[in-house]
């Protein structure tokens, strides 16, 4: 499935990289001859660095962090949100079948477009569609030192609001100590990934440079869904008494044959469920062809600046300057297509006027986004208070071109057959803070205020010039009941504004969301668990139809009122020494309240209805047992109930409840030479071969009947099929 990208322009911000080396040198400058002469050990990077966004036992939110160590044994070569598929309340499908390449993730119900996404603080979601696209940053878990997924509104960040969840990602931490890592890993479907890493260590116990650089290829499961990937990382820290900077450059080059169509031949998907329509036409002869460069092609650029000063014992303080670019496309055999839609004169061949033709375009986007983010964070016996906000600033451009066809005039090939202009600017500023009332009782307050401004004149949005100002208000207590247990209750208030697809589809209204948790941690030596209720109000929210436009992006629509009514819980439990086990299970109610829907030309009310990929039930586990020294063997599940892909609870629209195993081990080998570490690793995903879909569509559109009069709704549906049993497996050298 297709959206729209982050890209980044040309012009005079395309200099802003080495603007970022520049600044970093002379705050370089500055520190090196001002340093305060203090023996207090430097705060760990994500302590300072994103404390602005994250949370702990102590905040009365939902969340779940995964760090490096729980990450390796599964990095091998498969994106981020299959490697986090086991965490609760999560739901993870790729258009390829197997992980690599365009991969999407749900919370609680709630489309990526709702998923808030920063890295080390810094806004990941693209600007307009709201969207997260994993494929333009292969192998990023390699430099990831850690994660944590807040549910629900969650706290105060950075970037779009979260209407089901915010995933904050902190790359790697500086090590004291020269090191080197090269990984390799093979599987089926003619994967492999190749990663190099890297780190010079402290060097005058003040400079590490770190970097990595992996290659990804895979052919898919689905018919020509290739992936060919490329991603690179870097990072320079200085590391003073009281001081951290760091300069990171990242990003990633992807070209993937296209596999969003799905299959809505329910024939071909029983008979030859990885057949790909992508790219089909008939040739001249009438025989049935694959274009073969129906490819997604695009890089993306990242540059990161962070300063981290401890003030004095009780003030932190961080700023960051970020800058994304890049620039894609991607191409389409269109097959008879009019004239008239790509501004192309008809021609006129032997007397007769030509009005079609077939012919390949290409939809580019060319967009700078670029920006700050500062937080300064005070901590005393009682009190934890954070003070920060951000202010962004999207440029964005979308063109389309023919590149070729097979009648028209060659100098009208190249010739841009539209152009949209988009500007959007985004600006925050939030205080949060901790207080200890009591011995047991904490109170939590969170203020935030929000300004967006969102321009663009193009004939697919239309003229829009919109200005949002939204107040988030949060609040929220901790009362410990002992030792072991922990009580917390939170309230959140959200607001949203409209992403660029909901504008190419009508006149979207901004989305409204009052969200309550209520919770209890308890945690001994043994058992561990994570229980919380959570009551999610919407008005306005913008929910999927199940519908894709032309481009393949998921059309949302306002549904008045609606609500997320669920129970999660979480466990860890330690049944021997070497034998432990990870349960979660999420149910919930997913309700659109009094839904309308417009079937055989009547409007009808439907009542309370199901919201669209939304499952009642969704669980996980992970057994993992460690039988000797070094050894590591897991069986991960993971089960997704049955869910509606539209809005009006049509039996066609629903996709049947899966139940998926996965098998992972990992060995460790420790020479007394050459190498550190050898580590073997095994991935056996689906082994129970099971066939299952994860994802699809869902479409209702009028036919017309002359005799009788009649209107007649006709629905329509295409699925995603997911691979059935493949394996990986890597080694990884560690000196």
């Amino acid at each position: 499935m297709k959206t729209t990208f982050i890209f980044c322009q040309k012009g005079t911000k395309a200099q802003m990289m080495p603007l970022l080396f520049s600044i970093f040198f002379s705050l370089f400058s500055i520190v090196s001859f001002s340093q305060v002469k203090d023996t207090t050990n430097l705060n760990k990077l994500d302590e300072v660095l994103i404390s602005a966004i994250r949370v702990d036992q102590k905040t009365p939110v939902s969340f779940s962090n995964l760090d490096k160590k729980e990450i390796a044994p599964r990095n091998l070569g498969q994106d981020i949100p299959i490697l986090m598929n086991f965490m609760p309340s999560v739901v993870t499908t790729t258009d390829a079948g197997n992980g690599v390449g365009y991969t999407g993730i749900r919370v609680r119900g709630s489309d990526a477009t709702r998923v808030n996404v920063t890295i080390n603080g810094i806004p990941y979601n693209d600007s307009e569609s709201h969207g997260t696209y994993w494929v333009n940053m292969p192998d990023f878990a390699s430099s990831l030192q850690s994660l944590q997924l807040q549910r629900g509104v969650g706290t105060s960040t950075n970037g779009a609001g979260a209407f089901g969840a915010s995933l904050n990602m902190l790359t790697d931490n500086y090590a004291k100590a020269s090191n080197g890592e090269v990984s390799n890993s093979i599987g089926s479907f003619n994967t492999h990934k190749h990663t190099v890493k890297f780190s010079s260590g402290l060097l005058n116990d003040h400079f590490e440079l770190a970097g990595r650089m992996s290659v990804l290829k895979s052919d898919g499961y689905v018919d020509r869904a290739s992936s060919d990937l490329k991603s690179y990382f870097l990072q320079g820290t200085y590391v003073g008494k009281t001081t951290l900077i760091k300069a990171l450059v990242f990003g990633g080059k992807e070209k993937t044959y296209q596999s969003w169509n799905g299959l809505e031949d329910l024939d071909v998907l029983r008979d030859n469920r990885t057949f790909n329509t992508a790219g089909m036409y008939v040739d001249q002869n009438g025989v049935t062809r694959f274009y073969d460069n129906e490819t997604d092609n695009y890089q993306q650029d990242h540059s990161q600046l962070h300063w981290n000063e401890k003030v004095s014992d009780h003030w932190n303080t961080n700023l960051a300057v970020f800058y994304t670019k890049g620039k894609g496309y991607y191409e389409n055999y269109k097959q008879d297509a009019k004239f008239s839609s790509y501004n192309l004169t008809p021609i006129v061949i032997g007397g007769t006027t030509i009005n079609r033709t077939d012919l390949v375009r290409q939809k580019w986007l060319d967009n700078d986004f670029y920006g700050t983010t500062f937080s300064a964070n005070y901590k005393n016996e009682g009190l934890d208070l954070i003070l920060g906000g951000g202010y962004n600033k999207y440029e964005g451009t979308h063109f389309g071109k023919v590149i070729w066809a097979r009648y028209a005039s060659s100098s009208e090939l190249g010739d841009r057959y539209y152009q949209d202009d988009a500007v959007k600017t985004d600006a925050n500023f939030f205080a949060k803070a901790n207080y200890q009332v009591a011995e047991k009782l904490s109170l939590y307050g969170d203020l935030q205020i929000r300004n967006v401004h969102y321009k663009a004149n193009g004939d697919e949005t239309g003229i829009v010039n919109d200005n949002f100002n939204f107040f988030n208000p949060k609040a929220g207590l901790n009362y410990e009941v002992d030792k072991k247990n922990v009580l917390y209750f939170s309230y959140a208030r959200a607001n949203r504004e409209p992403n660029r697809t909901d504008y190419e589809n009508g006149s979207p209204r901004p989305e409204k969301l009052n969200d309550f948790e209520l919770g209890l941690r308890h945690n001994d030596a043994n058992f561990k668990l994570n229980a919380n209720m959570y009551y999610m109000a919407y008005k306005d929210q913008l929910i999927l139809t199940g519908e894709l436009d032309d481009v393949g992006a998921p059309i949302r629509k306002n549904s008045g009122d609606s609500y997320r009514l669920g129970l999660e819980l979480d466990m860890t439990i330690t049944i021997l020494d070497n034998l432990f086990i990870k349960p979660n299970v999420t149910l919930s109610a997913n309700k659109n309240k009094d839904f309308y829907f417009t079937r055989d030309g009547v409007l009808t009310s439907l009542g309370n209805t199901n919201i669209a990929y939304s499952p009642d039930l969704i669980a996980g586990n992970i057994i993992t047992f460690l039988p000797v020294k070094n050894l590591q063997v897991s069986v991960l599940s993971k089960y997704v109930g049955k869910q509606y892909m539209g809005n009006i609870d049509s039996e066609a629209s629903k996709l049947k409840s899966y139940f998926i195993n996965d098998l992972n081990v990992s060995y460790e080998v420790k020479p007394n030479s050459v190498f550190k570490s050898i580590v073997f690793s095994a991935l056996v995903n689906n082994f129970m071969n099971r066939k299952y879909i994860s994802n699809g569509y869902f479409y209702t559109y009028d036919d017309d009947y002359s005799n009788p009069p009649a209107i007649k709704t006709i629905e329509g549906t295409g699925y995603y099929p997911q691979a059935r049993r493949n394996f990986l497996v890597g080694m990884t050298l560690k000196f």
